[in-house]
Parts: structure tokens; sequence; C-alpha cells
């Protein structure tokens, strides 16, 4: 059940979101999903907080990826149910988990995504709409594609709170980390009955 929140919190998710108070109360999230039916019970421009582990996985890592399945082979990561954050971090400063992790736009991922999404991805994080291809194995799939705000990497590194790389450490920024993340804001861009916020303006 949603509870309510911090009040800088609620601001955080607020400014995720480029939308005022609509929603007196966010949906906290805990990821991996156990069930897509958690994901399917999302509304296109409700605001979340992601809390438990995401991964990071931009264009470089896709490509790997989706070569390793085609050739018959297992991902690096799970993808059941998980969450991948379009991101390369910046290093992390002295005493920090991690640096600057602003969102990459999403479309350079479009020509990957529904391979892992028919993989049982879960959901997506980025910034900018997705293909119709995307959008369709979504549907199929009960995936769902979460937007994060550009340009306050800093202060989503702050919700951040441990990462690993766990594949493709020669990608360096782009390779594959393992985070663990806590009040995580971001707000559901295409639900997974294909509502898409971008398509609202």
């Amino acid at each position: 059940m949603p509870r309510r929140e911090s009040q800088q919190t609620a601001d955080c998710c607020r400014t995720a979101s480029g939308t005022g108070a609509e929603i007196d109360e966010v949906v906290h999230l805990q990821v991996p999903v156990a069930d897509k039916s958690e994901l399917a019970a999302l509304r296109t421009g409700q605001r979340v907080l992601l809390t438990g582990v995401i991964y990071t996985a931009r264009d470089a890592a896709h490509r790997r990826m989706v070569e390793t399945i085609l050739a018959g082979g297992d991902p690096p990561i799970p993808l059941e149910n998980s969450l991948i954050y379009y991101a390369g971090p910046c290093p992390a400063p002295p005493g920090r988990v991690i640096g600057s992790i602003g969102p990459t736009t999403a479309c350079r991922m479009d020509s990957y995504a529904p391979l892992l999404i028919d993989r049982g991805l879960g959901g997506m994080i980025g910034k900018g709409t997705r293909s119709k291809e995307v959008i369709d194995a979504m549907i199929e799939n009960g995936c769902v594609y979460f937007a994060a705000l550009g340009g306050a990497g800093a202060l989503l590194s702050r919700r951040v709170v441990s990462a690993e790389i766990v594949a493709y450490g020669d990608l360096g920024t782009e390779a594959i980390r393992r985070l663990e993340v806590k009040d995580f804001p971001v707000i559901v861009a295409i639900d997974t009955e294909g509502n898409n916020i971008y398509e609202r303006r």
C-alpha cells in the first residue's frame, strides 16, 4: 500500500515527474518485483519510489547481451522481473558510493529492448519516448517504462546505497552495474497497457 512520503522525497518525485502535486501519495515499489501484477497496477503519470536492486546498462552493454542471447547463451544479469536503468555513472567522488548518474536517452536502446522484454525484463528507466516496437513488446509482456529526470544525476546518485560492476568491466562507464537503491524517484512514462505520457503533450 502507498504511504505518505517525507517532504524532501515528495519534492524529488514531483521534480522527476515534471508535475505538481497531482497525487498526494507516491507508490513505493520493491524491485525486482515478485510478480508482474505489481507492474500492471501502475498507471502512466504515477510517481514511484524504487527500493531494491536495479541494473545499469547502455547501448554497448545491450548489444553484447543481445548478441549473447542470439548465440544461445545467457545474459550476465537476471532479466526476469528486473529493471534496467539506462545510465553510465561518473566516477565516485571521495566518500561517495557512485558519481552523478543521470538517465540516457532511451531510444538508443530501442533496437535491443524487445528481445530483453521478451525474455522477462520487468521495466526500464531512461528519458524520452520509445519506438512502437518497444511499446508493443511491453504490452505483450507486461513491462513498464519509467522516466527519470535528466540533469539531476547528482541528486539521483544520493539514492544509491551500493554499486558494483557485475559484467563487461572493459566497457568502463558503460559496464553493467548492480545498484542497490532506496527511494529512487521515477515516473511511469509508459504503462503495461501502452499509455504514453509523451503523447499527452
